[in-house]
């Protein structure tokens, strides 16, 4: 399969471009916060889609949602094997070297390959904030998709307002898969994931909001999304 031949792919044409600088992450359970660096990078402007997600080759949860609508009951470390695939099938270097680790332990990442991967946390949350400071990038009806407008529905990507790097369903829709280990100490191989899901009250659906589960949870608001190194 070609590049060009992938519905609504996700190639280097329509990944947003963000720039490098930094972002304090805050865990609220602890009370911590802690500053990152974030280089360069580039994300994808919308979470994966149920049509590209197929026709990659991924199996996923029958559901009625839509072609357009975000690919969910997806786990982590089938994610990171999407990722895998896509590059392969678009000609770019693989980002991760996997194993057979249901805890995902095992999953090296090169950062310096050029195909697709997760997005760590703090890319994640840096790039949601678009240079904002607030809970949000703008107001939360407009651009989101949550327990009060959503009907109780995931919805097709991007048809909410965009944040100002046209990064679209960063918060609501679904919930985002993201690189890291939410806090290894505690809670051993828990990977973390952001952004709030149509099911959620406003409360989840913040820039900073963070929850955790094992590598092979799978739930019916979370996907991900892609990024590569810039």
């Amino acid at each position: 399969m070609s590049a060009e031949s992938v519905p609504l792919q996700v190639s280097a044409e329509i990944m947003r471009d963000i720039p490098g600088g930094e972002i304090v992450l805050r865990d609220e359970g602890t009370r911590t916060d802690w500053k990152v660096e974030v280089g360069a990078f580039r994300l994808a402007p919308y979470p994966v889609t149920r049509e590209l997600y197929h026709a990659v080759g991924g199996e996923a949860a029958g559901s009625p949602a839509g072609p357009r609508t975000p690919v969910t009951d997806i786990s982590w470390n089938e994610a990171v094997r999407f990722c895998n695939l896509f590059s392969r099938e678009t000609g770019l270097q693989p980002c991760y070297a996997t194993g057979d680790d249901p805890d995902g332990l095992d999953v090296v990442c090169d950062w310096q390959a050029d195909g697709y991967r997760l997005p760590s946390e703090a890319e994640w949350e840096y790039a949601c904030r678009a240079g904002t400071s607030g809970d949000r990038y703008g107001d939360l009806d407009e651009i989101a998709w949550h327990r009060g407008n959503s009907g109780g529905e995931v919805h097709d990507v991007a048809t909410r307002t965009p944040n100002a790097w046209g990064l679209h369903d960063m918060i609501g829709n679904v919930w985002e898969w993201c690189w890291d280990l939410y806090d290894p100490t505690v809670y051993g191989p828990y990977r973390v994931f952001r952004g709030g899901g149509g099911f959620d009250p406003p409360r989840g659906c913040r820039a900073s909001c963070r929850r955790k589960s094992h590598p092979t949870f799978r739930i019916d608001d979370l996907g991900f999304r892609l990024a590569r190194t810039g």
